[in-house]
């Protein structure tokens, strides 16, 4: 029993590492991220293989890589192809008045935790999930992560489409995560074929570059 327990542990332990590790690595690249690149792939080391090669190798990208480039890449990436949206609830809800029911749900479950979402990005940002869930609670925030894993699945297809070095960081994410399901995989492949839901807002589900994205 005495070993099981610290099994258990240790698995909490390198969850809340990971994710914390992805929470940082999928924020916009500045001064201070690549300040914090080598704390980082310390702590990439002490994780299983699955997780700690995809964290690895963006860190050292990231490292090797003039900083205005990064910051391009990541606004071409994310900011510009809705397919690499970086928030949760847009692949499920799309843009729709449903999605901001799902937002709420996402604050909601922060506040019951004890904890007020006061950030510049919207709740369902995945580092912002991520952050969440290696440092407040766990339960809650792995149970948000999985439940829109079929989103995950799309944008980390998409980055893969693209030659995007963050499929590395999604790809250590879903590592970390329970194996998707057939149905999660199913989902991902509709939602790759169609997009997300529709309303009257006058976008197309992945339009071209100059109809997308939430501007930084």
């Amino acid at each position: 029993m005495i070993g099981s327990r610290r099994s258990v542990e240790l698995r909490a332990r390198e969850q809340s590492v990971g994710l914390q590790a992805v929470a940082v690595l999928l924020r916009y690249p500045d001064a201070d991220l690549l300040a914090s690149l080598d704390l980082v792939s310390e702590a990439a080391a002490t994780l299983p293989p699955a997780v700690a090669d995809p964290l690895t190798r963006l860190c050292n990208h990231l490292q090797a890589t003039a900083l205005e480039d990064l910051q391009a890449h990541y606004v071409d990436t994310f900011d510009l192809r809705r397919r690499c949206c970086l928030y949760l609830t847009y692949f499920s809800h799309g843009d729709t008045r449903k999605r901001g029911m799902a937002l709420l749900r996402f604050s909601h479950t922060y506040r019951a935790a004890g904890v007020e979402f006061l950030g510049g990005d919207l709740p369902d940002h995945v580092a912002v999930v991520c952050e969440f869930a290696a440092t407040v609670d766990p339960v809650q925030g792995m149970r948000l992560l999985t439940e829109h894993r079929a989103g995950l699945e799309v944008l980390r297809t998409a980055l893969v489409d693209v030659g995007s070095p963050y499929s590395w960081v999604v790809d250590a994410l879903c590592a970390l995560l329970p194996a998707a399901s057939a149905r999660d995989l199913d989902k991902a492949r509709e939602l790759a074929r169609s997009g997300p839901p529709e309303e009257e807002v006058g976008l197309e589900p992945y339009g071209p570059p100059e109809t997308t994205g939430v501007r930084r």
